[in-house]
């Protein structure tokens, strides 16, 4: 598959603002869906990566919901295998679970991310993930 096949022509929503710099490896945009409040404490956001792109490991005090709407991503818990997801996939992230998640080397990447029980904390980011570790699925 050539990478002009997999990238995304149609989004649901439109990219938003571009991730934070210091929290992601790659070009990431972000729109938020829903913000957090003290009703539902649960934030909303559609994140799109470019081909290659991904977050730093991070965890959700909370936990985590990632609906994937298109592209081909990766998700990776620390200690475990990287996990490939594609349109129609869903993850569910335990709190306090170390992961990552971002877009395969060949193409954009687009999931809606819910971050409930916000009163525990929406995230905590740690380290970059290396090259090595984002493409140790073809090792």
């Amino acid at each position: 598959m050539s990478t002009a096949e997999n990238q995304i022509s149609n989004p649901i929503f439109p990219k938003g603002d571009s991730a934070p710099a210091e929290y992601f490896t790659g070009k990431a945009w972000v729109k938020p869906l829903v913000p957090n409040d003290t009703t539902f404490n649960c934030v909303i956001g559609n994140v799109v990566f470019e081909a290659g792109a991904r977050n730093n490991w991070h965890t959700h005090p909370g936990g985590q919901i990632l609906i994937v709407t298109d592209g081909i991503g990766y998700y990776q818990e620390k200690g475990k295998s990287i996990r490939l997801l594609n349109k129609g996939d869903v993850v569910t992230i335990q709190p306090d679970v170390e992961h990552w998640h971002g877009a395969s080397p060949d193409s954009e990447f687009t999931h809606i991310a819910i971050n409930p029980n916000t009163q525990e904390g929406v995230v905590v980011w740690l380290d970059r993930v290396t090259d090595e570790e984002y493409y140790s699925l073809n090792k």
